[in-house]
């Protein structure tokens, strides 16, 4: 397969400027990336794997994209650390040998401070990698999903909040959100997953958010695992068929403009 990449490209939003360094792609691979960006006067650069499916370049169609957020344990700044992302998930999946039909983003967090895990993850900063990689890849925009564990549950909420017209679908497992996200997620189709036992973020941080939802008209459904305890993405990333729930969603098309 041949490797692809990407010009670099410059984008401005409200949050910061960012600078999309070239960008390494393979089919049938996941291969480690990155992009710089601004916020006040700061230079960052946020890592991030980027896997594409091993048909992408022997036919022109589009293709769905599954955005991943790890959770607090694998944080870090790149280089060695990037290899973090993979230790679960979608990115476990395919270091291990697995394939996906989605392209799959992954990008990596900085290690936050305790009192910022729940809103570590940047909705302005992961919107702006959206707009970048679909502007160079052929991303199928009706059926761009998001999901995350942990501290990417919290993020995988509150993405959705602040985008719920981006996406098709999400999965969060073992986040939370706040009530005044219910209604903009009221029409997003959500499957949460949490831990009956889990020690580390309460049941009722799922159960609030389905609840806060359904009380504005929406209908998410939550799985509870009766005996696990943090980790409820295992069996949650390893099931055929919350893939397969993904892929059967896709967003409606935008009306046409007069």
């Amino acid at each position: 397969m041949a490797r692809f990449a990407l010009s670099a490209f410059l984008l401005t939003t409200t949050a910061a400027t960012l600078v999309m360094a070239e960008t390494q792609f393979e089919a049938g691979k996941q291969l480690a990336n990155s992009y710089s960006f601004e916020a006040n006067g700061e230079k960052q650069s946020v890592p991030f794997y980027l896997y594409v499916p091993r048909d992408y370049d022997t036919h022109a169609a589009s293709f769905p994209l599954l955005l991943f957020l790890h959770g607090l344990g694998e944080s870090g700044d790149g280089g060695e650390e990037l290899e973090r992302v993979t230790i679960h998930g979608p990115c476990k999946r395919i270091k291990n040998g697995d394939h996906f039909p989605f392209i799959v983003v992954a990008p990596q967090c900085r290690l936050p401070e305790m009192s910022d895990v729940a809103s570590a993850w940047q909705p302005e900063l992961l919107l702006s990698l959206l707009d970048q990689l679909e502007s160079v890849l052929r991303v199928d925009k009706q059926r761009i999903y998001v999901t995350g564990l942990s501290m990417g549950g919290y993020g995988t909420w509150r993405l959705a909040a602040a985008a719920p017209d981006r996406f098709a679908a999400a999965v969060p497992i073992c986040g939370g959100g706040e009530p005044e996200w219910a209604a903009a997620l009221s029409k997003l189709p959500i499957w949460a997953f949490h831990g009956k036992k889990d020690s580390a973020v309460p049941l009722a941080e799922s159960k609030q958010m389905i609840e806060w939802i359904k009380d504005t008209g929406g209908h998410p459904q939550l799985t509870i695992y009766p005996e696990a305890d943090h980790d409820s993405w295992t069996a949650t990333y390893d099931n055929q068929a919350v893939y397969d729930w993904l892929l059967s969603h896709r967003r409606s098309e935008p009306p046409e403009k007069e």
